[in-house]
């Protein structure tokens, strides 16, 4: 197995026990990381996964991970209650990484925002899930919750 995909596979795996900081030991301290609610570099990357964990009490997951000519990807599909209403979600997600020093330092995740929208925010996520406006008040809001969280970790501090 190349050793980028199985440090992919030990985060996944960690991400199913809910264990950020195996999660967090994976990245490069440089890590950038982008999907539809965030784009973040060092700490706030290893803060969203560790929030994501702690607040995703009832979060299951499934994962394969993929190697080809050296390069990983990963395709993810999340389980989990969205705490802003209560509704369920599954996500399908796919994920690419670039790799330094043997730790990943860029992963970038894919997913349908609509789809994503339509089960996360109901009748208004169907309406305007296709819409930039909706998009970017996710992201604030997803933005806000994170720093909120940072704020309360001070492991975090940069």
């Amino acid at each position: 197995m190349h050793p980028n995909q199985a440090l992919i596979e030990t985060f996944y795996r960690a991400f199913q026990q809910k264990d950020h900081e195996t999660m967090a030991s994976c990245y490069h301290p440089d890590v950038r990381f982008r999907d539809e609610a965030f784009e973040l570099r060092g700490k706030e990357v290893a803060a969203m996964w560790h929030m994501l964990c702690e607040r995703g009490t009832d979060l299951t997951m499934t994962f394969s991970v993929q190697e080809q000519q050296g390069d990983i990807t990963a395709h993810w599909e999340p389980r989990y209650t969205f705490s802003q209403s209560g509704r369920p979600v599954h996500n399908i997600v796919d994920a690419t990484f670039e790799f330094k020093d043997g730790k990943i330092i860029r992963h970038i995740d894919q997913f349908g925002f609509w789809r994503w929208s339509r089960q996360a925010l109901g009748l208004a996520g169907w309406l305007l899930g296709w819409s930039g406006l909706l998009r970017n008040k996710v992201r604030n809001m997803a933005g806000k919750n994170l720093k909120k969280f940072m704020a309360q970790h001070r492991q975090y501090d940069q």
